[in-house]
């Protein structure tokens, strides 16, 4: 081009849309649809966008007859058509000929179409939630025990609850056999255990990576498990069908931990509080009973022995109950430390060392019965190479006998006289070395000695 030349805004618009068509007759893009509307002509016009850019397109009218789904926001699609440029607003754009379903697009619709199926058959209905004990005694989580995810779970199970047992089911949380083994899980949990809160727990990821929480197996399972269930699935944002069929939907991991478990050091605070309280009254109460009694004696002088041994009893009746509700304190705050010191002792680290040492025994054990196999078969080879040895025809032809075959050409054994012709050349296989012979004369029985 002319660096010197002026152009019109026309010019140079159609100019660009001329090398635009001719470089990029016909492309596929792949991307998000986004601002999806129809006016009054019926065309398409949208938006394709990934996570760094985005580019206009358009469906026309007669083109739309090959979809085989509406478009709808939030679809994964490859569009394919030709670029161009829309000259009087100077905006290029992807003109659309045809568009193929693909990634989170086809998983949203399959996603939708499970849900509506499932509600319909009433599995996410508040009725049938089982509600959750609110001082669970043992908490499953099943999980990957590699994510980030159940390390935040249990750190804060930690803080708000230590004395509540921890357990982890570990299965794979992504790909295609992560939902047969959360079904698997699920059943297992259910049938060993008759108390406890099941937690499903995973972290974030695209509709993809939680797509095994999606499944229609996975919900089913948590709709007939007999423990509750909690889905931990995912980012505040991520929705699963585990979240809708579970008893109780948790935004995260972190969520799930602070909803399940009570913080027990702010329920030591509200016992000691409520000891307070208590205190309080009964002695608020024994100073009112006091009071009636003292006025009672004024005014019944006649009967002031008799309630004087009753405002006794009542100094009495509290001070055993103060030193009742202090006695039921230490109770619990026994339990509580007994809990606690229980939990150590059941530490996973605990449990580590066993099994690496029951895994070291076994590994020993497995070396030396693989060392007693290899003895075993060497010996069991030495009896049948010695075997083999002895009714070997080589060892026959070391006492003096000799294999008769035909000549070349033919190589079979010669076992009787007429299977063979005077003249005929024959190769006679020694114990060392071997023979080539002509036969002179053949006959039954044995042949002539010679001198």
């Amino acid at each position: 081009m002319d660096g010197n030349r002026i152009f019109s805004v026309t010019q140079i618009n159609a100019s660009i849309r001329t090398i635009l068509e001719s470089r990029f007759p016909f492309v596929s893009v792949a991307g998000e649809i986004s601002n999806l509307r129809q006016p009054f002509s019926g065309h398409l016009y949208f938006t394709l966008k990934d996570e760094q850019s985005q580019i206009k397109a358009v469906l026309f009218k007669l083109q739309q007859r090959y979809l085989s789904d509406p478009l709808v926001d939030g679809q994964s699609v490859v569009c394919r058509g030709r670029i161009s440029v829309y000259e009087p607003r100077g905006d290029y754009q992807l003109i659309v000929d045809a568009v193929d379903f693909h990634g989170a697009g086809a998983l949203q619709l399959e996603f939708d179409k499970l849900k509506k199926k499932l509600a319909e058959e009433g599995l996410f209905d508040q009725s049938r939630k089982k509600p959750l004990p609110p001082f669970p005694d043992h908490v499953l989580l099943i999980t990957s025990p590699k994510g980030a995810a159940v390390h935040d779970f249990i750190r804060i199970a930690r803080r708000r609850s230590p004395a509540v047992q921890l357990s982890v089911y570990p299965v794979t949380v992504q790909g295609g056999q992560a939902a047969g083994e959360i079904v698997a899980a699920l059943t297992a949990l259910n049938s060993h255990f008759t108390e406890g809160v099941l937690v499903l727990c995973r972290g974030g990821g695209s509709l993809e990576d939680l797509w095994a929480f999606n499944e229609e197996r996975v919900a089913r399972a948590i709709a007939a498990s007999r423990l509750p269930v909690v889905s931990a699935v995912g980012h505040e944002t991520d929705f699963t069908i585990a979240d809708f069929t579970a008893d109780l939907r948790a935004p995260t991991p972190s969520a799930a931990a602070e909803m399940i478990l009570p913080d027990s050091a702010a329920v030591r605070t509200r016992v000691n509080q409520l000891t307070r309280r208590l205190l309080r009254k009964m002695t608020s109460l024994a100073e009112m009973a006091e009071h009636r009694v003292a006025h009672n004696i004024h005014r019944l002088g006649i009967v002031r022995r008799q309630l004087d041994r009753q405002a006794l009893q009542v100094d009495h009746a509290a001070a055993n109950l103060e030193q009742g509700l202090r006695a039921a304190l230490t109770h619990y705050l026994g339990t509580l430390n007994r809990l606690e010191q229980k939990l150590r002792m059941h530490s996973p680290s605990a449990r580590l060392h066993l099994q690496r040492q029951k895994l070291t025994d076994l590994t020993r054990r497995l070396l030396l019965a693989e060392r007693a196999a290899i003895d075993a078969g060497a010996d069991s080879l030495a009896r049948a190479a010695g075997l083999l040895d002895a009714v070997s025809p080589l060892s026959t032809l070391v006492r003096g006998y000799s294999i008769v075959r035909k000549g070349p050409g033919d190589g079979a054994v010669i076992t009787d006289y007429r299977q063979a012709e005077k003249g005929e050349r024959i190769d006679v296989i020694l114990h060392s070395g071997f023979l080539e012979c002509t036969i002179e004369k053949t006959g039954e029985g044995r042949p002539r000695k010679t001198d």
